[in-house]
């Protein structure tokens, strides 16, 4: 039922010279609606008058209500006895209602328990770090931001991608580890393709990993978790920057192109996300990480990783710009130059020809 609000907030509309039509979508009350509390005064009544008009139903008698006491000493003898057990005792005993108002009732008495709260999982110094992908949508196309944090210090690291792929995947990586100067022991990932092509854990199997992948960690050394299905606060250290990522960078920017993101992104890491106080640490990510982290990084390695699978970088580039010109390319149209004395031939040659 529509309460004072909206016919206040209607005859302030109606004072700004706004019509019924336009009110009505403000409010989400329908016009005829608005009509009839115009036509019955109810905007020149008083509020108190409103309300006084409006009481609470008085309570009506059910056929559970004599019941109501054995059911109370039964639920207190036998907490979790089922709604179900319940009816049929109750039914045995005279009752002819129906099972909805015995099962609203019970809920009543019995409430449900609150949910088991999850216990955070904090990790050494350089032992973990949380990798994942935000699906981001910009005025020039979809860009996928490769999300990583270290576990400890929460430092978070991002760079924004055209493409969700392996070759991304390994690419943010190892910018990743650049970046910070050394490797992490592991990377705990949820079920992502590039990462992990099949998990037979729920059916008493084990994992199948990419093996592109692990010839990547093999070569920096580190190890890659996956956590289960529909499990995403195993890896909450890297959920909640994500939602971070999207209130506090991407929503009320501008950004020229990919370049400016990225470099917009990485100014954003060194004097915000990086520089706050992090709300559950109590410290400032960049300088824990500095401090107690970093120096236990695993050593980068001496060369980089070069792929035996995946194509280099400049060919899958230019593979890509080809495939992109066949599949939106249109046919090709010869046209015909000629001078500017031609045309003023052709045109005295027409005039002559009048």
């Amino acid at each position: 039922m529509y309460g004072v609000r909206e016919r206040v907030l209607l005859r302030h509309l109606l004072e700004q010279d706004v019509s019924i039509a336009a009110a009505s979508r403000k409010l989400g009350v329908h016009r005829a609606t608005l009509h009839r509390w115009i036509d019955d005064g109810l905007l020149d009544t008083d509020v108190d008058v409103i309300r006084a008009r409006y009481k609470p139903r008085p309570t009506v008698p059910t056929k559970l209500d004599p019941f109501k006491p054995l059911i109370a000493v039964r639920l207190a003898e036998f907490p979790v006895l089922s709604a179900v057990r319940l009816l049929a005792e109750i039914r045995a005993a005279g009752y002819t209602g129906g099972y909805s108002q015995l099962r609203d009732y019970v809920r009543t008495l019995r409430p449900a328990p609150a949910p088991a709260p999850v216990v955070r999982f904090e990790t050494p110094p350089a032992h973990q770090a949380q990798v994942d992908f935000a699906h981001c949508r910009l005025p020039w196309g979809t860009r996928y931001a490769l999300v990583v944090v270290l576990g400890y210090s929460r430092l978070l690291w991002v760079q924004f991608f055209p493409r969700q792929d392996l070759r991304t995947l390994l690419t943010g990586l190892a910018e990743c580890f650049a970046t910070w100067g050394g490797v992490p022991t592991e990377l705990l990932f949820d079920q992502m393709r590039a990462v992990l092509t099949r998990d037979d854990r729920m059916t008493g199997g084990g994992l199948v990993h990419n093996l592109e992948f692990l010839r990547f960690c093999r070569h920096y050394e580190v190890t890659a978790r996956v956590c289960r299905p529909y499990r995403a606060q195993t890896k909450g250290k890297v959920e909640r920057p994500i939602r971070y990522l999207r209130e506090s960078f991407l929503y009320g920017r501008t950004f020229l192109g990919d370049a400016d993101l990225n470099a917009q992104a990485v100014h954003w890491l060194e004097t915000v996300a990086n520089a706050r106080v992090h709300g559950t640490t109590k410290e400032v990510p960049a300088v824990r990480f500095a401090t107690e982290e970093r120096a236990q990084l695993l050593s980068l390695p001496v060369r980089p990783y070069r792929s035996t699978v995946l194509e280099p970088r400049e060919q899958y580039n230019k593979h890509s710009r080809e495939c992109s010109r066949e599949k939106y390319s249109v046919p090709e149209v010869r046209v015909e130059r000629r001078s500017l004395a031609a045309y003023t031939a052709l045109t005295s040659l027409a005039g002559g020809e009048a």
